[in-house]
């Protein structure tokens, strides 16, 4: 297989001497006129014979002139409404001896120009059938050509002279065609490059003095008339004319205003027809070569400029006409038999040409046969839709052709078929095969040589077969192509791009098995009806489906061809009949047939759009196309390409119409969709807004489609990808991950969407094709991991499989190497809707892990030797990398060398070891296994110097084994190891061992290794507990001296972390003095009063040092009410309570009424500034505030939310301080932050400093219900009613204010911004630019997301009294 993808640019470069120049707006290159519909009218009953026509828009009748006046046919009901005799007035003669020349529809004034070749203008008005002469000339005219806006006319006279006059027929100027002068556009010679001095290569020098040749007078069969053509633009007009003084044809440009513009070069052989072409500046002509006849180019400066050659030959023909459809795609050429002794009868031909990639290609060719009644009178393309031709013959026949772009490519998904694309040249089709090679057309794999000139090519159905071809030609033949039917080459077949023009390549060819003659019946009189048949479709090998018009316009026959009995045994030679056998009538007129083979349906649309389901299988029935919900499923607008695809089991038809709207079955699912293409469960789109989409068939089509029409980006969405201006879809490789995109430039270019590519590896790897997956995916850039992800239980089931297909150990240590511990079928690659989702497998161990344990065992098993490097690769890559056992397995291959030639060499693998590993860790691990041939094995293959570890491994050889390990140990930082090997070297080491304990912080590992009643032990406790005193945790460290039997210490540390129940516990122990533990208790006791711990303080005083009045008072303090209340009736002093008792308890009823009044007061200050920000820094978003209220006391504000309050500003503003913060002292820190939430009026984040401030006065009044609880109730205990219900109600205000205003001041439409959503592996870049400009625009980044959710309150708490209510 080659793939000559790169030189798809080599015709482009090399092509601009085969024609024209300019490039189409659409590629074409690639694709084929398909035939839509047919119309034919007539024969018409009308006296004399048809010598003009034109069409009538807006009344949508066709005008057609006679020598006796003109007729309007009505083409919807086939019927004559106006006949308009043009004899009465004397404007033509009665004899029939008069000639129109011209007729124009005029649709502004109303009326029909006509005009005669007795040089009247007539002017006639179809309703009331009134004729008026708005001008005459004597000389009497030949043409009357209206400029495209219909603003001009221009006149050429029977003298030669040329009249422009306005669309009110009132003259502009006259001038004559013959004319000495080149025009305003003369070129300029300055007298280089003289003839003299040019160089004549092969001619010599002569050809400086050799005379110019005298152009030959025009061809014999010329009429004479003059030509007239209009540019697109009406700017310019071509006239083609006889020069009276040579008798040859020059072709002038005017413009508009009749001036002369240039002259063309004398041109040998230039023939009578002419034509600009509407969107360029090329002329069309013909011109007769002595040894062929073409087709050449004008350029506007009259200089010829490319040509190409018509497919007759020189003599044997006379072109009419030339003309270019509206959008300068297709160029119409009306050809003639001429007459001689050897065509009697001359035939009627007329081709569509078009371009594409500078080659002209022949695409339609309608032979109307040699019938005097077939001869064409006029032909004439549409003016509004691009692709409508309109033809008059003389029988009075009027026929209408409608064609559309088509792609003729194979159907097939099976690697087999060879994704081939058919274009039709004339009398040749082109055939690609994509999956062989991609290349640009005119180039292509082989190309079929027919003996007519081919009009449709058609691929077998079957999708087993479909790379079978059948061609319908002009003469009505079929001539069916089959692989693999012959053993000898056909010689219609020629290999092109590949075999012919040096490169060579394996490719099946196909062979000519039979030609059918499709008996379409008799003609009376011979008349011909070119393309009666339409949307051939090749259903069986015997079977072809077509469609032809029935007896009326609107209907349509459904023709079934079959093999004729006679023609059932004729041999390959002989030519067969296909009969027109069964015949089934369509009410409405069919413009496109699509089949699905698995279900052997055809759809066919009608030209309202409505669709029709034809089973033919078994009982042929016509019946209504409907949906799943039963109704009849009808196109808005005719489509002119048509699919049938299976959606949710059930048959669904595709529509795409000329105006790039995309329907499924009746619902439009897009309006941008300029191709498609089905392929397996994938449709594949390309937009106007340059992108390829690839959608799953089975997944929310519509919802996809129409996110990307309205420009919604889909996070993470691999269905779509960026392709160049004006792609379209040519075909999908079957069983490959190929998609050929056309430019409109012509050349190809093949992509490999990312939704294809992942489809296609993940049906190799259901199907065990690991090798085939794994080029895929190394070629096209996907990870790896996927061959694990994609389903794990079955690649552990066949890690040999997998191991013997890839067959490389490069390969393998490549898959080794992007191994991760990640599931990339829900990150990267997310598996499709509707898949199953694999079960995680051995959730203990890691996915690395157990992938590298796996393949190691399998190719362990398959042969260890030829898979070493991977082995040792599988040891390295784990998590945890066991580094010691793969240079064990590396000291082994040293140790026993083997005479394997697959075996790999330790020095080799020692190498790969190096490529894998740093050389410096490696020898740490090296050094690590305690073995020294090792350790000088890996020393030897770094770049270390030899001075550098001898000298060191030298002096290890000589210690005891366990200080040994424990040097190498500490060298290598493997402290926990080094501490365990020293430990086994004896008390003679302890000290050396205390010291590492210390220096390292290992006290844990250290107390495990020594027993709990040895001297070590305590020894290592004590450092353990000054260790813990020294970063203040005193508790812990009494625990450990405690635990050691050092009281003393164990004291000290309770003391210093306040645990006053553990030290009077060391107390018990120490066996203190009565004086001294009172003491020590007093002082304990005094600390804990520091430290507001009054319950604890009133305990030691009570049950230790019986001083029962300190008790009391301290309870007081505390504000335990009730437990002080108990002391005093248990010891009985009642003296206290007046003393002491009720003056507390007012005295705290009085604090807590000023606290919570300014609580409340605060609180109603900063929620009112708060509301003032918030309305302040809305106005500075939507830009309402002018100079003056900037100049407003809250101008500093204003300045600061108008701009530096977005979150990148702000979180800009104090990264500097940020860092310094983070070396203070965290005094400094808390400083910051109250700086950084600062309350004052106009900083940056004052909105964010007053909800802290009000949330923290929330909690704080929240927060006095249980003390408040409490002191109600001793106040109503001593009567003091008034004064506990006037507490009770000033907490219940307060409470009540701050509830009603928590949904204000945190609203809900107050939501944290955070910066972590927008990112993550869903997120693209524009879905990320996104959401930071919407960020920027609403909440500023907050670092505590607590600050923007309101506090909540404690309700289920019952604190107020209702006897005080």
């Amino acid at each position: 297989m080659i793939s000559v993808e790169k030189y798809s640019h080599v015709w482009l470069a090399g092509a601009r001497e085969f024609g024209s120049f300019e490039l189409p707006l659409v590629a074409i290159t690639m694709r084929n006129l398909k035939l839509l519909r047919m119309r034919e009218y007539g024969p018409i009953q009308a006296l004399g014979s048809p010598q003009h026509f034109c069409l009538c828009g807006d009344r949508e009748t066709v005008l057609i002139g006679s020598e006796y006046g003109i007729l309007e046919l009505d083409l919807a009901t086939q019927q004559v409404i106006n006949e308009i005799s043009l004899t009465v007035g004397g404007f033509l003669s009665e004899d029939g001896s008069s000639h129109i020349v011209g007729i124009e529809d005029l649709p502004d004034q109303e009326s029909v120009c006509i005009a005669t070749a007795a040089g009247d203008i007539i002017l006639c008005n179809l309703s009331t059938k009134q004729l008026e002469c708005v001008g005459s000339v004597d000389s009497g005219l030949t043409t009357m050509s209206w400029s495209p806006d219909q603003e001009l006319v221009l006149l050429v006279t029977g003298q030669q002279t040329l009249i422009m006059m306005t669309k009110d027929f009132e003259p502009i100027t006259e001038s004559l065609i013959h004319q000495d002068d080149f025009g305003e556009g003369k070129f300029i010679g300055i007298g280089w490059g003289k003839k003299e001095t040019q160089f004549h290569g092969s001619e010599g020098k002569q050809a400086a003095h050799r005379k110019q040749m005298e152009v030959p007078l025009a061809s014999p069969w010329d009429d004479g008339r003059p030509r007239v053509t209009w540019r697109g633009d009406g700017q310019f007009v071509a006239v083609g004319a006889v020069c009276l003084k040579t008798g040859a044809r020059k072709v002038r440009v005017w413009s508009r205003e009749l001036v002369l513009q240039s002259t063309s070069e004398p041109v040998p052989g230039l023939e009578q027809a002419l034509a600009w072409k509407p969107s360029g500046s090329l002329i069309a002509s013909t011109q007769e070569k002595p040894n062929k006849h073409d087709i050449v180019f004008f350029e506007k400066n009259g200089l010829l400029h490319g040509e190409f050659t018509l497919s007759f030959q020189k003599g044997q023909v006379k072109v009419n006409e030339l003309l270019w459809n509206s959008d300068s795609t297709i160029l119409a050429v009306w050809l003639e038999d001429l007459q001689n002794k050897n065509c009697s009868k001359p035939s009627t031909y007329v081709q569509l040409w078009s371009t594409g990639n500078y080659h002209w290609y022949l695409k339609q060719s309608l032979h109307f046969g040699s019938s005097k009644r077939s001869q064409l009178v006029l032909l004439l393309w549409d003016s509004e839709i691009p692709y409508r031709l309109h033809v008059l013959c003389r029988g009075w026949r009027y026929l209408c052709y409608d064609w559309h772009w088509s792609t003729d490519h194979s159907t097939g998904e099976e690697s087999c078929h060879s994704a081939s694309v058919a274009v039709i040249d004339g009398d040749k089709v082109l055939v690609t095969a994509f999956q062989h090679a991609v290349v640009p057309p005119p180039m292509c794999t082989f190309q079929l040589q027919l003996p007519q000139a081919v009009n449709q090519v058609m691929f077998h159905a079957d999708p087993w077969a479909s790379r079978d071809l059948a061609i319908f030609d002009a003469d009505n033949r079929i001539s069916v192509y089959r692989y693999g039917e012959c053993t000898v080459q056909d010689s219609t077949v020629k290999l092109a791009a590949l075999g012919g023009s040096g490169f060579k390549a394996a490719v099946e060819t196909p062979c000519l098995v039979k030609t059918y003659r499709v008996d379409l019946g008799c003609c009376e009189d011979g008349e011909m009806n070119p393309l009666k048949l339409r949307l051939l479709t090749w259903l069986q090998d015997d079977t072809f489906l077509a469609v032809s018009q029935g007896k009326l316009v609107s209907q349509s026959i459904l023709h079934h061809l079959n093999v004729a009995p006679s023609s059932a045994g004729a041999t390959v030679e002989e030519e067969g009949i296909l009969d027109l056998g069964l015949a089934v009538p369509v009410d409405g007129e069919v413009i496109s047939l699509c089949y699905n083979p698995k279900t052997k349906t055809v759809a066919l649309q009608l030209a309202d759009g409505q669709i029709l389901k034809y089973l033919w299988a078994l009982r042929p029935a016509l019946k209504p196309w409907r949906n799943s919900s039963g109704s009849a499923v009808r196109f808005p607008t005719p489509c002119v390409q048509t699919a049938l695809v299976t959606i949710d089991r059930e048959d669904a038809i595709l529509g795409l119409s000329d105006r790039c709207r995309f329907f499924i079955n009746d619902i439009e699912v897009a309006c941008n969709i300029t191709s498609f293409v089905t392929y397996d469960e994938f449709l594949l789109v390309t937009t106007h807004s340059h992108t390829c989409q690839c959608l799953s068939l089975k997944d929310a089509l519509l919802k996809g489609l129409q996110a990307s029409e309205s420009g919604i980006s889909i996070p993470n969405s691999e269905s779509l990808r960026k392709v160049e201006r004006g792609s379209r879809v040519v075909t999908v490789v079957p069983q490959d991950t190929k998609l050929v995109l056309q430019m409109p430039r012509g050349n190809l270019e093949t992509i490999h969407h990312r939704v294809l590519v992942l489809a296609q590896i993940r049906k190799w790897l259901d199907r065990l094709m690991f090798r085939e997956a794994f080029e895929c995916m190394r070629k096209l850039r996907i990870n790896l991991n996927l061959l694990y992800d994609h389903n794990p239980k079955v690649f552990l089931e066949n890690v040999e499989t997998f191991i013997k297909q890839i067959d490389s150990v490069n390969y393998i240590n490549l898959f080794f190497t992007e191994l991760k511990d990640e599931d990339f079928t829900k990150t990267m690659y997310p598996s499709p809707v509707g898949s199953i989702v694999q079960p995680v497998l051995c959730p203990t161990q890691k996915k690395v892990d157990l992938v590298c344990d796996a393949m190691r065992a399998a190719m362990e098993k398959i042969n260890p030797h030829k898979y070493c490097l991977s082995i040792l690769t599988s040891y390295v890559k784990k998590s945890t990398p066991e580094l010691e056992v793969a240079l064990q397995k590396v000291h082994e291959l040293r140790e026993t060398a083997s005479l394997d030639t697959e075996t790999v060499s330790a020095e080799a693998a020692l190498k790969y070891l190096l490529f894998l590993v740093d050389v410096n860790e490696l020898y740490d691990h090296s050094l690590g296994t305690y073995d020294f041939d090792l350790v000088i094995m890996v020393a030897e293959k770094s770049q270390k110097d030899p001075k550098e570890y001898l000298p060191f491994l030298n002096a290890l050889r000589k210690m005891e084994t366990n200080y040994q390990r424990y040097t190498i140990d500490k060298h290598l930082k493997r402290y926990k190891k080094a501490l365990y090997h020293l430990s086994k070297c004896g008390s003679k080491h302890f000290s050396e061992f205390l010291n590492l304990v210390k220096d390292q912080n290992l006290y844990n590992e250290a107390l495990h290794l020594y027993p709990t009643n040895t001297q070590e032990y305590k020894d290592i406790s004590i450092a353990y507990g000054e260790h813990l005193n020294q970063k203040h945790l005193y508790e812990q460290a009494g625990l450990i001296f405690a635990r050691c039997g050092a009281c003393e210490r164990a004291l000290d540390a309770f003391l210093s972390s306040g645990s006053w129940q553990q030290a009077l516990c060391m107390v018990s122990q120490l066996d203190y003095a009565p004086n001294k533990f009172a003491s020590l208790v007093k002082s304990m006791a005094g600390k804990l009063i520091e430290q507001r711990r009054h319950a604890e303080a009133a305990v030691l005083l009570e049950q230790y040092t019986q001083d029962y009045e300190e008790a009391v008072l301290q309870l007081l303090d505390g504000a335990l009410w009730e437990e002080a209340l108990r002391l005093i009736h248990k010891y009985s002093r009642q003296d206290i309570l007046e003393t002491n008792f009720r003056p507390a308890i007012l005295e705290a009823q009085k604090n807590h009424l000023v606290f919570l009044n300014s609580q409340q007061t605060t609180f109603a200050c900063y929620k009112k500034r708060l509301l003032v920000v918030r309305e302040l820094k809305e106005q500075a978003h939507q830009g309402l505030l002018d100079d003056e209220v900037a100049r407003c006391p809250e101008s500093d504000l204003l300045s600061e939310t108008g701009s530096v309050m977005m979150a990148s500003d702000a979180s800009s503003k104090y990264s500097h301080s940020n860092s310094r913060i983070s070396v203070c002292s965290s005094k400094n820190r808390r400083k910051a932050e109250r700086k950084r939430h600062s309350l004052k009026e106009g900083s940056p984040l004052e909105d964010i400093a007053l909800l802290e401030a009000l949330g923290d006065i929330v909690r704080a009044t929240d927060a006095l219900k249980g003390e408040v609880h409490s002191l109600l109730k001793e106040l109503v205990l001593f009567g003091y009613d008034a004064q506990a219900r006037e507490l009770q109600q000033a907490l219940e205000e307060a409470l009540q204010l701050m509830e009603r205003s928590l949904p204000e001041i945190w609203s809900l439409d107050l939501k944290l911004t955070s910066v972590n959503p927008i990112l993550g592996p869903h997120s693209t870049a524009n879905s990320i630019m996104a959401a930071y400009q919407q960020q920027r625009m609403t909440v500023p980044v907050v670092q505590d997301p607590e600050l923007l959710t309101p506090p909540k309150l404690n309700k289920s708490l019952q604190w107020k009294l209702s006897l005080l209510q």
